[in-house]
C-alpha cells in the first residue's frame, strides 16, 4: 500500500492554518462557490473539435490555445485532452500524422461535419472565461493562499513583534471584509 507524504511537495508547507480557512479549502466551510477553470462534460470534446477547425496542431499546442482562448481561466490538463484525442479518433472525427516528432492532429472529413453542427452552442472557452468573470473567485482564492504562505513565514522565522504585528493586521482585514459583507 502506498501513502503520500502529508508534506508540501514544494513552497511552505502551510500546515493545518491554510487547510482550515474557512471557504478556501476544498469541503472547508464557508459558501461554495463554483470553480473557474473547470469544463462541464462534453466541454473539451467540443473545444478540441473547434480548436481543430482552425489548424492541426499536436496536444500541447491545443491546450495552449484553449488557455489562450479562455484569457486564462481555463487551463484542461493533459490528461483530459490526450484521452478525448484519442477517442476523437476512434470516432473516425481525427486523424493523427508525424510531424517533426509529434502527432500533429486534424479534422476528418466527419469531424468537419461534427464542428458545422456545434455553430449554435457557444464556445466552451467563452463559457469558461465569462464564469471566472463573473465570480472572481479564482483571484480570490489565490490571494487568500498567498496570504496563508506569508503568515507561515512569519510565524516560522518572525520575532514577537512581528508577530503581533501581523495578528493586528490579521485582525483589522478580518474586520474590513465583514464590513463589506454587512453592506448592502
Amino acid at each position: 500500500m502506498y501513502h503520500h507524504s502529508s508534506k508540501a511537495a514544494f513552497g511552505p508547507d502551510l500546515g493545518s492554518f491554510a487547510r482550515n480557512i474557512a471557504g478556501f479549502g476544498m469541503g472547508g466551510p464557508g459558501p461554495r462557490f463554483p470553480y473557474p477553470g473547470r469544463a462541464r462534460r462534453g466541454d473539451i470534446r467540443t473545444a478540441v473539435l473547434r480548436v481543430l477547425a482552425d489548424e492541426p496542431m499536436h496536444g500541447y499546442q491545443i491546450i495552449q490555445e484553449l488557455s489562450a482562448r479562455s484569457g486564462g481561466t481555463w487551463n484542461p490538463s493533459a490528461g483530459s485532452v490526450y484521452p478525448t484525442l484519442q477517442l476523437l479518433a476512434d470516432e473516425g472525427l481525427v486523424v493523427a500524422a508525424e510531424s517533426g516528432g509529434k502527432r500533429v492532429f486534424s479534422l476528418t472529413d466527419a469531424g468537419r461535419a461534427a464542428v458545422a453542427d456545434l455553430t449554435d452552442e457557444p464556445a466552451p472557452w467563452d463559457v469558461a472565461a465569462a464564469q471566472s468573470d463573473v465570480t472572481g473567485y479564482a483571484a480570490l482564492r489565490e490571494a487568500g493562499m498567498r496570504l496563508a504562505a506569508a503568515v507561515v513565514q512569519i510565524g516560522k522565522s518572525g520575532d514577537k513583534t512581528q508577530i503581533m504585528s501581523t495578528i493586528e493586521i490579521l485582525n483589522g482585514a478580518r474586520k474590513q471584509v465583514y464590513t463589506l459583507l454587512a453592506q448592502d
